[in-house]
């Protein structure tokens, strides 16, 4: 951000999404923890928002306890679906489809599910793919295809679309390719791009990591603190992922699956790439 730009904040950071902005994510929970607080506030405040997931998850990790057994299982990804419906419920209930299935799916093909493609952690300390992802993956599957099923189901009047900046947020296989088909989409319709900035990120990773990243034109920093028992609510709904905690003073904090511990993040922000 050059010295002559400035972030827009509050009902202005708000009102930059427009009338029927599109989230798109890569795997259930991801809706919740990098933008719940953005999605809460726009449905509160009368705003059509769609969310598109591209898998249902069925390869991630699993908290330690009593749903365990359901990590590696056929069972995981239609739990994990469960799970999003409720999270979804809690952020206002913003229209919802899987990316491969009716109505996000193109024109006289069956419907299809896009496998969640796996990943492990790099030297780095960033995500990479995991080298054994199945054809039918979402990083793997074709890209005109995907970008086909995502084009069937946006809505007329559409005015932005949300997702990763290029490293995916933290480097996701599934990130990368959802950030790609966001972007795709944001150019072909002439619509603004905004990508979440990662706060477990350092800042500007995704541009070392994986070359320059369009221009920044606006920053959004939206403080979601009146949206923050909705955000936690959905987040808690995702408990195959993570769990909630609370430190002395109450401030949410969430641990993952490794045991990782991060706060809630009470600000959500955006850098807009088109």
């Amino acid at each position: 951000m050059t010295s002559s730009e400035s972030p827009l904040t509050g009902s202005a950071a708000l009102s930059a999404f427009g009338a029927h902005p599109v989230f798109l994510h890569a795997h259930p929970d991801d809706e919740s923890i990098s933008t719940g607080g953005t999605i809460a506030a726009l449905r509160a405040a009368g705003v059509d928002v769609t969310v598109i997931t591209g898998t249902r998850g069925e390869q991630g990790e699993v908290v330690p306890g009593p749903l365990a057994a359901l990590e590696g299982s056929p069972a995981l990804g239609p739990h994990r679906v469960t799970e999003l419906n409720i999270a979804l419920a809690a952020l206002g209930g913003p229209a919802h489809h899987f990316l491969g299935s009716t109505p996000a799916r193109m024109a006289n093909r069956p419907d299809r599910e896009y496998a969640d493609s796996g990943m492990r952690w790099a030297a780095s300390g960033f995500a990479e793919a995991a080298g054994d992802a199945a054809d039918d993956s979402l990083s793997l599957s074709g890209l005109d295809e995907e970008f086909a099923d995502l084009s069937a189901t946006l809505p007329h009047g559409i005015t932005a679309v949300v997702g990763y900046d290029a490293l995916g947020g933290y480097g996701h296989p599934d990130h990368v390719r959802m950030h790609e088909l966001g972007l795709r989409t944001a150019r072909e319709g002439a619509l603004p791009y905004f990508a979440i900035v990662e706060p477990r990120v350092p800042d500007g990773a995704a541009e070392s990591a994986s070359g320059p990243a369009p221009s920044v034109e606006d920053v959004l920093r939206l403080d979601v603190t009146p949206q923050l028992a909705a955000k936690v609510a959905a987040m808690a709904a995702h408990a195959t992922q993570l769990t909630i905690d609370h430190s002395a003073d109450g401030t949410p904090w969430f641990v993952l699956s490794g045991g990782q511990r991060h706060p809630v993040g009470a600000l959500e922000q955006y850098r807009r790439l088109l």
